[in-house]
């Protein structure tokens, strides 16, 4: 039974879990509030709120797991990549917990436990794991390897060559914007809520994917690499125009004309032809992949692994195609607890003089 820590960006989770699959507590203290109004995570604030978080998430825990701090084998931490602020308040809960109790310190990769999310089992919510798109990788496992791994989330576009949970090889990346940062950066475009990425994908499920042709960025004929920065620029000149002398008011010269926000019966439209550019370019980087690497699966985490668009699209892909549960799309600390049974088991403890690093080890 391991406790996990989760805090890279701007979540403070902590969750108990049982045999590396059986999720006896998930708690999550969302910043979401505190960095709507600059439309993105503010470093700062979000270590503060670390701060006044991180002991209630982890009381809040052990008791919804009904057990004590004793009764756990090892303490697992997300020390990469992230935030620097962010990674050092969870770093230094973990390696005082493991000091203080005498048990073993696990520091896991964040990027690498989104993938190991499909292996969570759903916590009881009133439907079963069955409801999901797909099987459950763990009923799988053993026979779905070697496999394509992709975490795109805000912070996050990469794919992985993976032989098993610990032999894991990057062989693409993004190299502008990851794509869960277009669909934020497109949300305001379109003047939507922050965080905009899940608005995108509700009104996008309105609308026709054909009605705009947006471009898909390909970066070569082999290329495994990802690009979202033009696609979010060709959807700002959709609706503002291409760039011009910008046009000034005749009485307050100072003053410019605002920029336009698309009409109610436009955003569909617009929502659902940039989403379709986004799934087309991931599921043809996949393909690729899979022809270079000769896969069985795709496994795939990270906050953009709940985008509806996305599962719809590969729900009959070449190969089986592996979600996580709704739940542990997101950041938790449920996925960071869940890897380091897997590293528990190996034997691979972390020192207590372990650094929180800002990039991951998978690069």
């Amino acid at each position: 039974m391991i406790l996990g820590i989760e805090s890279t960006c701007d979540e403070t989770a902590a969750s108990v879990v049982a045999d590396g699959t059986r999720v006896l507590s998930n708690v999550i203290a969302s910043q979401v509030d505190l960095h709507q109004k600059y439309r993105g995570v503010v470093p700062e604030i979000a270590s503060r709120a670390h701060i006044e978080n991180i002991l209630p998430v982890l009381q809040n825990s052990l008791s919804q797991a009904g057990c004590e701090l004793k009764n756990v084998d090892a303490i697992a931490v997300a020390y990469r990549p992230g935030l620097i602020g962010s990674l050092l308040i969870g770093v230094t809960a973990a390696k005082t917990l493991a000091w203080a109790l005498g048990k073993p310190l696990i520091g896991v990769d964040h990027v690498h436990a989104h993938l190991y999310s499909v292996m969570l089992e759903e916590k009881d919510e009133g439907r079963s794991r069955k409801d999901e798109e797909a099987c459950p990788f763990s009923d799988v496992a053993h026979s779905s390897f070697p496999a394509i791994g992709l975490v795109c989330s805000g912070g996050h576009t990469a794919m992985y060559d993976m032989k098993s949970w610990t032999q894991i090889t990057l062989i693409g990346s993004t190299i502008d914007d990851a794509v869960g940062e277009a669909y934020d950066k497109v949300a305001a475009i379109l003047g939507l809520e922050y965080p905009g990425g899940p608005i995108v994908d509700r009104i996008a499920a309105t609308g026709n994917p054909k009605a705009i042709a947006f471009p898909r960025s390909m970066l070569g004929k082999e290329s495994l690499d990802f690009s979202f920065s033009g696609l979010k620029t060709s959807v700002l000149y959709h609706v503002r125009g291409v760039p011009a002398k910008p046009k000034r008011d005749v009485i307050n010269p100072a003053v410019q004309n605002p920029p336009r926000i698309p009409t109610s019966e436009e955003l569909p439209d617009i929502c659902a032809s940039f989403q379709q550019a986004c799934v087309d370019t991931i599921r043809l980087k996949l393909r690729r992949a899979i022809e270079k690497t000769d896969a069985k699966s795709v496994i795939i985490g990270g906050g953009v692994s709940a985008n509806r668009g996305l599962r719809e699209a590969l729900r009959d892909f070449d190969v089986p195609v592996f979600f996580p549960p709704m739940q542990y799309c997101t950041d938790n600390a449920a996925m960071i607890a869940g890897l380091a049974h897997v590293l528990f088991d190996r034997r691979e403890f972390s020192p207590l003089d372990m650094d929180a690093i800002t990039y991951s080890q998978f690069r």
